[in-house]
Parts: C-alpha cells; structure tokens; sequence
C-alpha cells in the first residue's frame, strides 16, 4: 500500500503503523501541566508505581501462597518467610505497599478536597478517583484475610457479619459472600480469586479511566486559576517558557514526578527493611482459630475511621436498633464523598486557605478523621464509645452541613 512506504528505521516502521510520534505528542511532549502545582500532585504516579510494586511482589508471593484452611497460614508464615531466597522481602514489600498505598491515596483524596479539584468540570475526575478508592479499600480487605491469621478470621467475620444488616436479603447475601454459614474455606478461596484476579483487572481498568478524566478538562493547579492552555503553550513552544503558565508533561513535569518518587522510595525500603512490624499485626501470627475470639477485634489502620462510624451508634434511637444506625451511618460515610461536588455549592476554585469558610469545615473534618482512627483501635468501652459516638456523628454533620456552610461562603464572598 502507497501509504507504507520503506522506512528508514525501527521507529520510522512503527510509527506508520501505530502512529507513535503523534501517540507521544497527544500524551507528553504536547500534553500541557499548570506550572504553579507542587510535589502533591506527584501523589498519582507515586500511587501507580505502588500498584505495580504490589503487583508484582504478589506475583512471586502467589507462587508458594495455598488458599487451603489447612495450609494458607504455614505456606505465607514458614514456606515463604523462612524457605523461600528472599521470601520475606517480597512478603515485607507487600506488606508494606498495602498499607502506606492508603496513606499516599488519602494525601491524594485530600489534597484533591483542599484545593477544590473536584468542582464543576471535574467531576468525572473525582468520581473515577472514588471508585479507585472503593476498588483499593477491596483489595486491601481481601488481602487481609489470606495469611489465614487470627486477626484474618475474626476481621472477615466481622466485616460479612455487617451485610446481614441489609433489610430482607441480609441473611442471604451473607451466606453467599462467605459460601457457607461461617467463614470457612470457601470464603478464603472466594476472597483469595478476588485479590489476585478481579479486583487487580478492576483497578487496571479504573486506573486507565482515571488518567483519561484527567485529559478532559485538564489538572487543577494550587491557585485553582483557568487560563487558556492553547495560548499558553504556544508561548512555551516559541521560547517564552518564563512567562509561560504551562510546561509539557514530558519531560518537565515528569522530572518533578521522579524527584518526588525518588525520595518517596527512600522512605518506602527503609520502612521495607527497619520498620515492616507497623504493617503486620501480632495478632496475625497466631493462625485462625474459630473457637477462640480475641479480646478487642480492629481491622489494618486505613479502615479504622470508618469501623469507629460502623461502631460508635452502641444504642436505640426511635425505635431503630443501634446495630441498623451504625450500618447506615457506615454506608452513607463511605458514599458521602462520591457527591461531594454538588454538596460544596461556593462557585470558588481555591485552596482551602483562600476560603472562608470553607477552611474551617476542611480542618474540623481532618481533625474528626484523626479521632475516629484512634479511637477505632480501642475497645469500645465507657468514654472510649461516647467519644466514638460523637466523632462519627459529628463526620456525618459535617457532611449535611457542607451545602450551607459553602452556600454561606458564596454570598459572603459575593456581598465583598
């Protein structure tokens, strides 16, 4: 065909097939970044680069892992820890990466809030993020319960335990998630197929959507200011890269990414190789044992704020169960955020700081999150459960007052 013409190189070949030079205009060198953003907005790729850590240290741990009852705790405690050439650094990076990929996406998630990077037109942005978070909080569950621990067992019973909540098919949809009345073998094997095929394909999946809502409209930056990008890299591309408000995503902006990547991955080996024990409870090496319940049973760190909300309504109201009240409260907690853009009703795009009203809403709210996560690792006794009753009831006021409070702000700032 007369468009195929000899080429005069490797790349000259594949670039008249997959077209490759206009693939890496449209995805860096032409794809245009706000210049006035900080290391924060590394937070992404740093969460990409943990995903395929975790991906491929679970490849190597997934070669001696049993999913079996009889043999899952031996198989991770004795086979790969003590076996296994370097078995336990791949079980350390994995452990590791699981819990600090929730830090970096809650620095992520509340950066996005802080400085107003899901208001109008970015939507899909932050719902595709949300999802992500859904998809990562289910993986991290169902990685959880497969070293076949203490801690395993009685955190998976108790977190199916919350669906038989459900009005009329509670029962029912338990039994089916567990595959049996109890957590048993099939529940390890059910949640085993799920951490190591369906959620990671889902998180694949949602992590290509999400950079694609990137695109359309472009990333917010710290002053929340819309410019036009078109003008703007023209005056990049002829030289005026001072006055400029925009640099290409290669290789400008990509060389902050990699200077925060790198000394983000100072701090993750030296937590690999100093400080792994934080990422892997006690508890948990003790194997699983059915007829005996530990005395204050908590999931890992980045789910205690929302088991202290599941937890913290201990009594009646109006006729309604304490354990119905905490159900709900938990499902609107953890469905709240997927509307916060049409909750803040200030048209203003500005960090949290230049908000007047706004700001103390933000920080109240991290304040709250700090109280329900510590408080969720206590056991729920005497003072213990009335300030967990009252960090989650205010969460949850935070949230119904959002409307008003950045409604309030709008006309504050409109009346200046």
């Amino acid at each position: 065909m007369a468009e195929f013409q000899k080429a005069n190189s490797v790349g000259e070949w594949f670039d008249q097939r997959l077209a490759t030079t206009k693939f890496v205009k449209v995805m860096m060198t032409e794809y245009w970044i706000p210049k006035n953003i900080n290391f924060l907005w590394a937070m992404g790729m740093i969460l990409a680069t943990l995903f395929a850590v975790l991906l491929v240290s679970g490849i190597f741990l997934l070669m001696y892992y049993k999913p079996d009852v009889n043999l899952a705790f031996d198989s991770v405690n004795y086979t790969i820890m003590q076996e296994v050439a370097y078995g336990w650094l791949f079980r350390h990076v994995h452990a590791v990466g699981a819990s600090v990929v929730f830090l970096v996406i809650y620095i992520h998630m509340f950066t996005g809030i802080y400085y107003g990077s899901y208001k109008k037109g970015r939507e899909m942005i932050w719902i595709s993020g949300m999802l992500l978070f859904v998809t990562f909080s289910a993986e991290g569950f169902s990685g959880y319960m497969l070293p076949w621990g203490q801690m395993s067992y009685w955190a998976a019973y108790v977190i199916t335990e919350i669906f038989g909540g459900i009005p009329l098919i509670g029962g029912d949809l338990v039994v089916w998630i567990r595959g049996n009345f109890y957590v048993s073998d099939a529940t390890l094997t059910r949640f085993f197929m799920l951490h190591v095929l369906l959620l990671p394909l889902v998180i694949m999946g949602a992590i290509v959507f999400h950079f694609y809502t990137l695109r359309f409209p472009h990333v917010n930056n710290e002053e929340g200011e819309f410019f036009d990008y078109e003008s703007e890299a023209e005056k990049f591309k002829a030289g005026e890269k001072k006055d400029a408000k925009v640099i290409p995503f290669w290789p400008a902006f990509l060389s902050k990414d990699f200077m925060v990547m790198g000394w983000f991955l100072i701090f993750f080996f030296y937590l690999v190789f100093y400080h792994y024990g934080f990422a892997m409870d006690a508890i948990n090496f003790d194997k699983a044992d059915g007829l005996k319940t530990p005395a204050h049973i908590y999931p890992e760190w980045y789910f205690l704020w929302s088991y202290e909300v599941l937890r913290g309504w201990f009594f009646d109201i109006a006729g309604i169960s304490g354990k119905d009240l905490g159900l709900m409260a938990f499902g609107i907690a953890n469905a709240i955020f997927f509307v916060l853009p049409w909750l803040d009703r200030s048209p203003m795009v500005k960090p949290a700081n230049q908000r007047p009203l706004f700001k103390y809403w933000f920080w109240i709210l991290m304040a709250d999150l700090v109280v329900l996560t510590v408080f969720g690792k206590l056991p729920p006794t005497g003072t213990n459960a009335w300030i967990g009753f009252v960090a989650s009831f205010v969460f949850l006021a935070l949230f119904a007052a959002l409307p008003f409070v950045t409604k309030a702000e709008a006309k504050k700032v409109g009346g200046k």
